[in-house]
């Protein structure tokens, strides 16, 4: 008898855990899809209010050296004004520059993006982060860094021993 009622106890607790776990998955499933949806729109609301005229730069091929710059030029087409909060590089091999004042409805602004190509041959890809009052935003800057042409090496004239 004893038996009988550890056995009927211990499925009955299984049966509630194994319950429990759907309603947690359904709830789970639930929120993803809300949170999804609260994202998807603050994405869209972010690319209402500000328009690039361009999101991504390709510098081509450039010499190692001298650092490259470009312009993301954009405009506020809100509303409302928008503050740029942050702007933040990939690395400290890019270093981003922009107006600290709010950019009025239908004013235009820029975001200066320079890359210092010194010491750093081959292809790049880095990205630029823009948290504005209005949301996120990610630019993007490429390209292929020259390598210098290697220093000639002075002539060693000072030798004791000539040819």
């Amino acid at each position: 008898m004893k038996r009988t009622i550890t056995i009927l106890a211990a499925s009955l607790f299984f049966f509630q855990a194994a319950t429990a776990q759907k309603k947690n998955d359904k709830l789970d499933s639930q929120a993803n899809t809300v949170a999804t949806s609260v994202a998807t729109q603050k994405v869209t609301e972010v690319s209402d209010a500000i328009k690039f005229t361009a999101e991504e730069h390709d510098f081509g091929t450039v010499a190692e050296g001298p650092s490259v710059s470009y312009d993301f030029e954009f405009k506020n087409t809100s509303s409302e004004p928008i503050q740029l909060e942050s702007v933040r590089a990939s690395c400290g091999c890019t270093t981003p520059n922009w107006s600290k004042d709010p950019i009025a409805p239908g004013a235009t602004s820029k975001i200066t993006a320079t890359y210092s190509t010194q010491g750093r041959p081959g292809n790049f890809h880095k990205t630029i982060t823009v948290v504005s009052s209005a949301g996120q935003k990610v630019l993007t800057i490429k390209g292929n860094v020259e390598k210098a042409p290697a220093a000639s090496v002075p002539a060693n004239n000072s030798s004791m021993i000539k040819n």
